[in-house]
């Protein structure tokens, strides 16, 4: 079984915003794309156009609907991914030593040329980040965009993973956690940014910020009225909302 580093020169991971992200996918889509034409295996789909249809992703975008009382409800999109956990449980679970967490920048990666397909290393994540390939056989799981982000014949600015350079919200953020003074660790700071159910103990890496709760973002609601409310038309609607403010 793979043994943990003990310590990572980088801790490279993500911030995602939750008060921004709208839910549109193109994270989803962008991931697939990019992992099926680039690293590794292709991520396979089954019966793509059929009724018992499914596929491989490293990346989903769940929709909630939270409720509070005295609060107008609100839908909170909320993407998932693996988290790169600092004692992540799937490396030490797998028997091949195939699941490792790199020294240099503390990315969880898959060997699939050693996976055998056991599963072992799903039932030990906690946060269901991990799939098996129906096709191929092994497991597969987000990698950071590890063949990208290293990648000098590609500019600069592409130089993030593939969800966060898609992301049309910019609700998405990739840094480096162990410098304090980082893009992720600021916004972390100065947005109460959370760890996804610290109390596992697997100290995952990616951080997510809250949303705002509804009253706070529709500022401007109060003033707008559904339809006129008095004759005069929309330019008489519009006149009273301009007086209003």
């Amino acid at each position: 079984m793979t043994t943990l580093p003990k310590h990572s020169e980088k801790k490279l991971g993500l911030v995602i915003d939750l008060d921004t992200c709208v839910g549109c996918h193109a994270c989803v889509i962008s991931c697939k794309e990019w992992n099926t034409s680039q690293y590794g295996a292709p991520l396979s789909d089954q019966n793509p156009y059929g009724g018992d249809n499914g596929g491989t992703f490293l990346n989903r975008v769940h929709s909630y609907e939270i409720a509070k009382e005295n609060a107008p409800s609100q839908v909170v999109h909320f993407p998932r991914s693996c988290l790169h956990c600092e004692d992540a449980p799937c490396v030490t679970v797998c028997p091949t030593g195939a699941s490792y967490k790199r020294v240099e920048d503390g990315i969880v990666l898959i060997n699939e040329a050693d996976c055998i397909g056991c599963g072992l290393c799903a039932w030990a994540c906690p946060y269901g980040a991990r799939e098996m390939d129906a096709d191929a056989g092994v497991m597969k799981k987000c990698t950071l965009c590890v063949d990208r982000i290293y990648n000098e014949n590609i500019p600069e600015i592409d130089r993030v993973p593939s969800c966060v350079r898609t992301c049309p919200a910019g609700a998405r953020h990739f840094g480096d956690f162990a410098d304090p003074q980082s893009n992720v660790s600021l916004l972390t700071a100065e947005r109460n940014g959370a760890a996804l159910m610290p109390e596992l103990g697997t100290k995952p890496v990616n951080r997510y910020l809250p949303p705002r709760p509804r009253d706070q973002i529709d500022i401007l609601a109060p003033l707008l009225d559904t339809e006129p409310s008095q004759a005069g038309g929309i330019l008489g609607w519009v006149d009273r909302i301009l007086e209003r403010l």
